[in-house]
């Protein structure tokens, strides 16, 4: 009998705070796991909005900050942390911002072998909680393993002054979980991808908490955002348990990277997650219309116009999708042609 050599390491969050005020408990939160110089990393809104507090409140508990104002989720801005954190002997980085600053926070973590903290502003994406982060290299958007956040700090009181946009944005993000499960599913019955029910479960749940809670959402309050964060951070770790993207990133995800290369800056990502979702459901056979309905209620676009895309390049982007991850099988498997990619989106009414 062959000797049993698998071996796994799986990383989740050690404390994860959300809610009202939560910001005030960081410094205790930091006193009980680290110790050392902090570099917070944020953008230049979100300096203001909640940075400037993160470096008084860890100050006042005697640590020692730096800080770094990032501009893009770029392989340029990722150099740039790092080499602060190497001149400066940073001991954990905190993020503070939005999917931007939060990717290149815990990327940058990642490759300094040292703590991240996130500190969303804003829960436009799964990010906040997942240990990927989608970098910009070269002029192409790839999705790259990072650290798990070792904690999260959730204020609603914060996340609540967001853009509503920001919070239907993630929130769409969450629910194309339903596509992304089923690609898996599909990859591990025709080509024996690795597969962990675990993992699948929590990303399906993480959807449906989105779903259901749609009327709560909605009304915007803090409460909503509450329940919104909760889902975003059950996805994250859905990814961390399977040790990839694949529980929440199937051929919506490839659709929505197709069309960052061929519509850059119309739309927000999970926006774009959310529509693929709808296609990529129909293809399989799944409840297209309930997830359409789910996204429509929380003010998610569901269609071209919607996500101030021409349908002509709704199509070019279905066409080229399958091409963003040659090595992730998926249910659009090797392509579509423009006949077919304008008759999926026609009957799903995207275009």
């Amino acid at each position: 009998m062959a000797r049993f050599l698998k071996l796994k390491e799986m990383m989740f969050p050690r404390d994860i705070i959300v809610g009202h005020d939560a910001l005030e408990r960081l410094p205790d939160l930091c006193e009980r796991l680290l110790e050392g110089k902090a570099l917070i990393v944020e953008g230049r809104k979100t300096k203001k909005i909640a940075g400037d507090k993160v470096k008084k409140l860890l100050e006042s508990s005697r640590f020692e900050t730096k800080d770094i104002v990032i501009t893009s989720s770029s392989m340029r801005e990722v150099r740039r942390v790092l080499k602060v954190i190497e001149k400066e002997k940073i001991d954990f980085v905190v993020g503070v911002g939005g999917g931007k600053v939060i990717d290149v926070s815990k990327f940058s973590a990642f490759k300094s072998d040292i703590p991240f903290i996130s500190v969303p502003t804003a829960a436009s994406h799964d990010g906040i909680a997942s240990p990927m982060a989608s970098i910009k290299d070269k002029d192409v958007q790839t999705s790259k393993k990072a650290v798990s956040p070792l904690a999260i700090v959730a204020d609603t009181s914060i996340i609540r002054k967001a853009p509503y946009r920001m919070l239907s944005s993630g929130c769409a993000d969450v629910i194309s979980n339903l596509s992304a499960i089923k690609d898996w599913e599909l990859a591990h019955r025709l080509k024996n991808e690795e597969f962990s029910t675990y993992a699948y479960s929590l990303s399906k749940t993480s959807a449906e908490l989105i779903m259901e809670n749609a009327d709560i959402i909605k009304t915007h309050t803090e409460e909503g955002v509450w329940v919104a964060v909760k889902g975003m951070i059950v996805s994250g770790v859905a990814m961390s348990v399977a040790g990839n993207s694949r529980p929440a990133s199937g051929a919506e995800h490839m659709f929505s990277h197709a069309l960052d290369k061929i519509a850059p800056g119309k739309a927000l990502h999970g926006e774009q997650c959310g529509v693929g979702a709808i296609m990529m459901l129909y293809l399989h056979g799944e409840d297209w219309k309930g997830v359409r309905d789910v996204l429509k209620e929380i003010g998610a676009p569901t269609n071209a116009k919607e996500l101030g895309i021409p349908k002509k390049k709704i199509v070019d982007a279905l066409v080229k999708a399958h091409s963003i991850r040659p090595d992730r099988y998926t249910i659009l498997g090797d392509g579509l042609t423009k006949e077919a990619a304008k008759n999926i989106a026609k009957k799903t009414g995207v275009i």
